[in-house]
């Protein structure tokens, strides 16, 4: 493994960044630094947002319903990232009294979260996804610290291999499959169980959980993941976690000599061509449905939206011809080591992605020349449940040149502000056309995650050509108007021209005020009067004679834009404030273009977006 991370550029140097926070006890929470010093206590019950502390009492007394509260904040540090930090740096480091210090680090956090947390009770007992995560990042970090002297201590090894019995105890009988759909919570727990069961395998009930954890994670990755590759959960960054969840689980599986069979691996090869699908040059992925910054694997710090790194890990997991010509990442050296390495070398580049649609998973991509545009139209997700779906039918985030231009605004937060979480699911919030104020499908205020099936949005026809890529979807989520009215928007890309045209057209009865919006990631936009070169770029990749307002909205830094959006005459653009979330639990303010008018159906709006 450590040949393997020299390879990476920067990899052992990130390592030890990671151990020494690590050693500090600190922590980024959602953007929020929270920093206890070495050798500490740590505040294992704080939302450090609010100021609130969970209390320690029974989970079935315990409420997480406290108001401008968020437990999903002390269930980062309770996930116990951080030991794997520990053992990263136990592992790069050579100084004899640096590992001794690393190893002693460990065993206090651990004794001091076990301390702090009985079983089944607090805030990190809550939720059996938590717990099972924790137990497989405890069991890898064990696995890591072996060879030190201060973890073979019997009182150190006794109490932790207890716990991590006491864990997956706790994880086989709080099982989450009795939700509305068992969605990637149970996943979790299944690669929880299957981790500490396969690296102890001596622990109580260790070969009746691995069982049932292999059956589990068979049945799952054939329930939550759909033929085409993509994730059940309608949402493009839990589809990230879902990959490394069920990568997790295949690692320790195969490590371990039990097979999951060639149906699993083939649906997990298939999420890793997904996620390269709709990367950006950049690695960086379109930001459809719920976004809570969720992830499997503790070995490097990523942004929320970069996943491009899986692709690199693809290629190294299964030596796959269509994943190569990437980079080598952490995450691929730490969990594959040389045999991993060697599988990546020998691949050549792989061809450049292409305009795909994924119609199970409600996203199509249209890109070339630079430009990923990644369309939202499909079912709500959890089979209908859309616990992390979005009001965004129609809706597009597009990339220029790997830079997100005009994204979907995020998540935001869950439980510690409802209304800011609705804000966020809405239709106002998306890149999609807003009718008479409605929403495509009704927020329920008491229901934080469902979103019930009403738009019924598809594809009507992709229409992918060698210079021009031509999609059409539709939604009738306003078919329930006293008036009713469906709406289809077709998008068509020319990638000689660089440009995108648009039209939303209407069908339906009685006479519609409409709104359309795109949002930005910042305020860095403005009206202008375009060169002539932008209106006759975007003429001619519009299907049919139109006439353009002569005033554009240009976005991206002055003196440096990167697009201009296009009107045709008769409507008129204005930037109005708005909200970005990059990550969960970060919100800030942006700029979306507005654009509103009155429809008496038939008719549509034509628009335009030029790229630099």
């Amino acid at each position: 493994m450590l040949e393997a991370l020299a390879s990476v550029p920067g990899g052992l140097e990130r390592a030890r960044a990671r151990a020494q926070a690590a050693l500090r006890q600190e922590w980024d929470i959602f953007g929020t630094p929270v920093v206890f010093g070495e050798g500490r206590p740590v505040d294992w019950f704080l939302d450090p947002v609010s100021g609130h502390r969970y209390p320690v009492e029974p989970v079935e007394r315990l409420s997480l319903a406290v108001a401008g509260s968020d437990p999903k904040y002390p269930w980062v540090m309770g996930r116990l990232d951080s030991v794997v930090a520990l053992g990263q740096g136990y592992w790069v480091e050579t100084a004899a009294d640096v590992r001794a210090r690393l190893a002693d680090a460990f065993v206090a956090q651990v004794l001091d979260f076990l301390q702090a947390n009985p079983v089944g009770q607090g805030v990190h007992w809550t939720c059996a996804m938590e717990v099972a995560l924790r137990a497989a990042n405890l069991a890898q970090a064990l696995a890591m610290f072996s060879a030190a002297p201060a973890v073979a201590r019997p009182d150190f090894l006794v109490p932790v291999l207890s716990a991590l019995a006491e864990h997956t105890a706790w994880v086989e009988a709080h099982l989450e499959d009795r939700g509305a759909v068992p969605n990637n919570h149970l996943v979790s727990n299944y690669v929880g169980l299957l981790v500490v069961g396969l690296l102890f395998p001596e622990l109580p009930g260790a070969p009746q959980q691995v069982s049932l954890a292999v059956g589990g994670l068979r049945e799952q990755m054939e329930k939550q993941v759909h033929l085409e590759g993509t994730s059940f959960e309608g949402s493009i960054p839990y589809h990230r976690l879902s990959v490394e969840l069920f990568t997790l689980g295949y690692l320790a599986a195969r490590g371990a000599g039990v097979p999951l069979g060639p149906r699993y691996e083939s649906r997990l090869r298939r999420m890793f061509h997904a996620v390269r699908a709709w990367c950006s040059e950049q690695g960086l992925a379109p930001q459809i449905g719920d976004n809570d910054s969720g992830r499997v694997f503790p070995l490097r710090d990523r942004e929320d939206n970069a996943h491009g790194y899986l692709v690199g890990l693809g290629a190294a997991l299964f030596g796959d011809a269509g994943l190569g010509g990437g980079e080598f990442v952490d995450e691929a050296a730490w969990l594959l080591g040389r045999a991993g390495q060697a599988r990546f070398a020998a691949l050549a580049p792989a061809p450049e992605p292409v305009s795909v649609s994924f119609p199970e998973g409600g996203f199509h991509i249209l890109r070339g020349a630079g430009v990923v545009i990644t369309v939202s139209a499909g079912k709500q997700g959890q089979g209908g449940v859309g616990g992390h779906s979005h009001n965004d039918k129609l809706s597009f985030e597009l990339h220029v040149d790997g830079r997100p231009v005009i994204v979907d605004p995020g998540t935001g937060t869950y439980t510690r502000e409802p209304a800011l979480r609705n804000w966020f699911r809405g239709t106002a919030a998306h890149n999609t056309v807003q009718v008479d104020g409605a929403e495509q499908a009704p927020l329920d205020e008491a229901r934080l995650f469902a979103l019930p099936e009403e738009a019924r949005a598809r594809v009507v026809a992709f229409l992918p050509g060698k210079s021009v890529d031509r999609l059409l979807v539709r939604h009738d989520g306003y078919r329930r108007l006293p008036a009713p009215v469906g709406i289809e928007r077709t998008f068509r890309l020319d990638r000689g021209e660089r440009a995108l045209a648009g039209r939303d057209r209407f069908v339906g009865t009685g006479r519609h005020d409409v709104v359309g919006r795109f949002h930005l990631p910042d305020e860095q936009a403005r009206v202008v009067s375009p060169q002539v070169q932008v209106l006759s770029r975007a003429g001619r990749v519009m299907e049919e004679p139109v006439s353009f307002e002569p005033l554009v909205v240009e976005l991206g830094p002055e003196g440096a834009p990167l697009a201009w959006v296009v009107l045709e005459k008769g409507l008129t653009a204005r930037l109005v404030p708005s909200k970005y979330s990059p990550g969960y639990g970060r919100v800030v303010p942006s700029l979306a273009v507005e654009i509103r008018g009155q429809v008496t159906p038939p008719a549509w709006l034509r628009w335009g977006v030029v790229f630099r």
